[in-house]
């Protein structure tokens, strides 16, 4: 039996309509009067919704919630089969920020296969990390070091550079990687560390152009 109110069971359809806009004012609608009665369905729209403005104000219902409420079903919405639904899921527990869902950011997630997945969960991590596992968290993020596009790239080097110091020795380490794209991607992440406006993909190509300078031949 479906205890919602009228006003939750139409919001509730109009998240499914056909028109974005209608599915946007519906989000939107969800979080400015929220209610527990539409977490299941805000959550159901994740894996699902093509328009990132309308998961972007999924998101920010979610966030209009009481913690307990939603944390419980954004932990579960992470073992989907829907690399939409676990990306969207790990945005949003890194917008909750309840330190409560750091158990489920799980080593698998953060090297899923899928690179948006892993993006989010990277960035859910660095948010999400208890006091004093900083260096073990930038330990597990450098073995990504030389993942992917540039875009990918980008999105670990302000993972990594979020936890400071505590991923210095991570980094100093990865210099010394056989694999000359991991040590210029520690390269370019050091230099962000150091200077958070820098420009990244400058300093790819510049550790890039240094490294292979001072190769052997």
């Amino acid at each position: 039996m479906d205890h919602r109110t009228p006003t939750t069971r139409s919001l509730a359809v109009a998240l499914g309509a056909p028109d974005p806009s209608t599915r946007l004012r519906a989000a939107m609608a969800a979080g400015t009067q929220p209610g527990p009665g539409l977490v299941d369905d805000l959550v159901a729209r994740f894996g699902v919704e093509p328009d990132f403005f309308v998961r972007d104000m999924l998101t920010w219902a979610l966030t209009r919630l009481p913690a307990e409420v939603t944390v419980p079903q954004l932990v579960a919405a992470l073992e989907s089969d829907v690399p939409q639904t676990r990306s969207q899921a790990l945005h949003t527990l890194s917008k909750v920020a309840d330190r409560a869902a750091w158990p489920s950011i799980t080593a698998a997630l953060l090297h899923d296969d899928d690179a948006e997945v892993a993006r989010a969960a990277w960035r859910a991590a660095v948010v999400l990390v208890p006091p004093g596992e900083e260096t073990a968290l930038a330990t597990e993020l450098s073995t990504e070091l030389g993942r992917g596009d540039l875009e990918v790239r980008r999105s670990l080097g302000r993972a990594l550079a979020a936890l400071d110091d505590a991923a210095r020795e991570a980094l100093m380490r990865a210099r010394s990687h056989p694999e000359p794209e991991v040590r210029a991607h520690a390269e370019a992440t050091l230099r962000l560390l150091d200077d958070p406006d820098s420009d990244f993909a400058h300093e790819v190509d510049l550790a890039t152009t240094t490294r292979s300078r001072d190769a052997p031949c």
